[in-house]
């Protein structure tokens, strides 16, 4: 995710952080703003292949009842309002969250961490942001289970035990080709993860050749 190039509207009174962002949102419909650090970053709309993969993780959950909205629910694009600055925020590609998370509502559509169990992002243009800058940031907001789906590298990431004083993970693993990656139980079911079925689903598929 790329930190932006902000030109701030003329005023007397400069612009907020938040304001900065939502006018960004206005003005690049699809693209994805965060707060992470004091710093505006924003990246274009995703490709089909990062879509494709979101949509083949999320059946394990589904399949695990997780969104049931009684204890848990499952959800794509939810504000996380992070600890790491007084504006920051981050918005996780999916999320298993509480299934009381309206009530946990902060400011600008942002929920507080304490009701998230799980961030997963699948990397695209951003990879160095989901595999560096939120790394500590999701430490920091103490956010149990941090998954990436690493199509760069090609290979799964789970970070667990979250440090929050010293904005790291304690659990730090990684999944290659072949293997699976079952989630810890506090998630409220038991989920398994096919990294060859996901790695393989954010691929882009090549183009026929044509004579």
């Amino acid at each position: 995710m790329s930190a932006a190039a902000v030109e701030q509207p003329w005023d007397d009174e400069p612009e907020s952080l938040l304001q900065t962002a939502n006018r960004l949102m206005e003005q690049l419909p699809g693209h994805r703003v965060e707060i992470i650090g004091g710093n505006v970053t924003v990246a274009p709309p995703s490709d089909g292949p990062h879509a494709r993969a979101l949509s083949r993780l999320m059946r394990p959950f589904f399949a695990a009842n997780l969104d049931d909205g009684e204890e848990t629910d499952v959800l794509q694009g939810i504000g996380l309002w992070l600890p790491t600055g007084p504006e920051d925020y981050a918005i996780p590609d999916f999320a298993v969250v509480d299934a009381d998370f309206d009530d946990h509502l902060i400011e600008n559509n942002c929920y507080d961490p304490i009701c998230f169990r799980l961030a997963l992002e699948v990397t695209s243009s951003n990879f160095n942001n989901d595999l560096k800058n939120k790394v500590a940031a999701y430490a920091q907001a103490a956010i149990p289970v941090y998954v990436i789906v690493d199509r760069k590298g090609d290979r799964v990431h789970l970070l667990t035990a979250p440090a929050p004083a010293e904005a790291r993970y304690e659990h730090y693993s990684l999944h290659a080709r072949g293997q699976q990656v079952t989630l810890p139980d506090s998630l409220g079911a038991k989920v398994t993860l096919d990294v060859t079925e996901l790695l393989d689903a954010g691929r882009r598929k090549p183009r026929p050749v044509t004579s």
